[in-house]
């Protein structure tokens, strides 16, 4: 089932969503993403520049984010843009945490604008600004 614009208003919070971090998927996310940077599967290399271990890269992030966005919304809203900006980076054996908030509409053309959050233990991970675009009332 899909969202509709009609069932959404500014203000409204959207559920939460829990990501464990782990090893497994910063490292296969890297690679499918073509992020073949050491720092995101070696850990000695990612020591070697000063982080405890492996982290996240931006694009797994960014996949996350819309992830989380088209979960609430359904299968039929659009994401039209998607703007993020990068906090505490996500390592393995932690948990992301996303929340978010409607923060404006537009009835004319049927968007919806979010701020997201993505937490972990160190702080916030990334925080977004999302438009997406809903289908009307049927």
């Amino acid at each position: 089932m899909s969202l509709k614009f009609s069932q959404v208003n500014v203000g409204d919070e959207l559920p939460p969503l829990n990501i464990d971090i782990t090893t497994k998927l910063i490292t296969g996310a890297a690679i499918a993403t073509r992020d073949y940077q050491d720092v995101h599967r070696d850990q000695d290399a990612a020591r070697a520049l000063g982080s405890p271990d492996i982290f996240m890269n931006i694009l797994t992030t960014n996949g996350l984010v819309g992830r989380y966005v088209t979960d609430w919304t359904g299968s039929a809203g659009v994401l039209k843009k998607v703007g993020i900006k990068l906090g505490a980076p996500n390592y393995p054996g932690d948990s992301m945490v996303f929340s978010g908030e409607v923060m404006a509409t537009d009835r004319s053309q049927q968007l919806v604008e979010l701020k997201i959050v993505g937490a972990n233990s160190l702080g916030h991970h990334v925080t977004a600004n999302v438009t997406v675009q809903l289908p009307g009332k049927g």
